[in-house]
This record gives C-alpha cells, structure tokens and sequence, in this order.
C-alpha cells in the first residue's frame, strides 16, 4: 500500500469520528422519543464512507441508502442542517419534512437517502450516462446493501452500465445482515463480488472495516471506471447497532458483535497511527473532543429553530 499523506489520513479520521459522534447523538435523541419516525444508524461501517467519498469532489454523484447518514457526512454536508432535518425543522435539507431517509444536497453531488432497498442503484446509472453524454470526467458512486444484490434494479441497472460503459462504481456494503437476515442464507454463492462476472465488469471483494485499504481499492477502482466502465466493490463490513431503531437484535449473539469490535474501523486507524508514530494519543483525543464538540452545536442549532408553517403542509408533496 502506498504511503499516505498525513493530513490525509487525519481528515479519514476526523470524518470516522464525525459519523460515530453524530450516529450515537441521534441514537440518544430517538431512545427518548426527541427524533420522530425511524432511523438506521451506521455505527461500525464508517470506512466504507470515508474511504470512497475522499476521492470525491462536490462535482461527483453519490446515491445513498436508508442507512445513509455516513455516506451524507463524508460526503461533506452540513451537520447543522441536517441534524435540523432530524427534528423536523424548516431549515433542514427537505425542510424537516424527509426526516432521516431522505437527505439529499445536490450542491455537492449527494442525490440523496431514500428508504426503498436498492432506490439508488438506477439513479446512479442515470446520473453517470449524464456525465458521459456531457463529456465530463466525473464519476457517480452508489452505495447499497447486500440485500439490495437481490432486487432485480440490480439486475437491470448494471446490465445498462456494463453495455453503455458508464462511469459508475458500484460499491456493496455487506454489513451481514438485511434486517435480521443473514446474508449466507441470502446467497448461493461465497463471494458477493462474483456476481459482476455475469454483466462483464470487474468485481473485487474488499476489507470494508480498514479505511486505508477502503481508500487505496476505490483509488484502483476509480481508475477503472473514469476509462473503462463499472466495476462492483464489495466491501465486508457490520453494524453494531440493530437494523432500525425498533430492532432488538435477538437474532445474534453478544459474542459475534464483540468480535467485530475487535475489527472496529476508528480503532483500527488510531493502532495505525500508534504503530508507525504518526499521531500521539493526546492529539487524537483532542480531534475527538472538538468533533464532539461539532455535534453539539449542531444539537443546539436544530432544537432553536421553528417548525414548519402549518401553511406549508401540502409544498413540496409529490405522492
């Protein structure tokens, strides 16, 4: 792996940071009834986010999941508004009438959540036959489950890509379970990453919880699709918080979620930084501490702000 430069791998770092402190404060605000409707949170998946989106400018397109706060915060949005999206307020991304699954800033390239398992993987062919019929150099990224290999947009979407050649990288984030179902029982096959060889693109199976091997695959993987077309990144990864905020997580055991504890991807880094000297263990507390402190005046920002006007119930609905 190629040497990377140090304030690179401390801003990996700081967005790992930002996507656990924001995650675990939303998680506290919907165990007390304070944030309405459902939630997904990303707590252990946050290499895969902050790995792909540090190659990516505002000018290139993601696609989101229901799962998509990490991929909403790499991608460099404001956390004050959408924190006020997460309490309802007019001043967040869809005026506080979205709520978690539905964030989206067209400014810099998020085409949004969206709560429908696999939504995104068509919108994200669509956004990269936009760039290549404009000529332009920039690539769209889609970001979904394991669960989502199974639904036939699947199919259909990245059969399109691979005829047209479309810059689009598919990137899976197999966390191991679609709600409570474990992806072995899902698939007749060991390794996801196969299933590229029935549409002719390239498919590699990756370290999801290490962002520095995250980050160098998707550099390869970029490098592919700005040339030569689509190619699917499977990166193995996990949650250690339940599919939603109403799942007890009864159908795995303690013993498993510990050991991918072990496996965490911020821990992982901080050994990292340890072993090769680069950060001192007084400098990462203080990065930690100025993020969290990030988080809370987002906090503050949301909670002062009003309500939607009951006038405006009926804008911006369109089913």
């Amino acid at each position: 792996m190629a040497n990377l430069d140090l304030s690179l791998l401390l801003s990996m770092y700081d967005t790992m940071q930002r996507i656990r402190a924001f995650e675990q404060k939303v998680a506290y605000f919907f165990s007390r009834g304070l944030i309405h409707g459902t939630t997904h949170l990303y707590v252990g998946e946050e290499a895969l986010a902050t790995g792909v989106c540090a190659h990516l400018s505002k000018h290139d397109y993601i696609t989101s999941t229901h799962r998509g706060h990490g991929h909403c915060i790499a991608k460099g949005i404001d956390l004050k508004r959408m924190m006020a999206e997460l309490f309802g307020k007019a001043e967040g991304y869809c005026k506080g009438k979205g709520g978690s699954m539905h964030i989206a800033d067209l400014t810099r390239g998020n085409l949004g959540a969206n709560g429908i398992v696999g939504g995104g993987i068509a919108v994200a062919v669509g956004a990269a036959l936009t760039v290549k019929k404009q000529h332009r150099s920039h690539v769209a990224v889609c970001f979904f489950g394991d669960g989502a290999l199974n639904q036939g947009v699947f199919h259909e979407a990245v059969n399109m890509a691979s005829i047209w050649k479309l810059p689009v990288l598919f990137v899976c984030e197999n966390n191991h379970y679609g709600m409570s179902m474990a992806w072995q029982r899902a698939f007749n096959i060991t390794n996801l990453a196969d299933r590229a060889k029935s549409y002719g693109i390239p498919g590699k199976r990756i370290d999801g919880n290490d962002v520095l091997v995250v980050y160098e695959e998707v550099r390869n993987a970029l490098k592919h699709v700005r040339t030569q077309g689509p190619m699917l990144l499977v990166g193995t990864t996990y949650r250690y918080l339940g599919h939603s905020k109403s799942d007890a997580n009864r159908y795995r055991t303690k013993e498993e979620i510990a050991q991918w504890r072990k496996k965490d991807p911020i821990f992982r880094l901080e050994r990292y930084f340890k072993k090769e000297q680069l950060v001192s263990e007084a400098e990462l507390k203080k990065r930690s501490s100025h993020i969290a402190q990030e988080v809370e005046e987002a906090v503050t920002y949301a909670e002062q702000l009003p309500y939607p006007a009951a006038s405006t119930l009926e804008a911006d609905v369109y089913a």
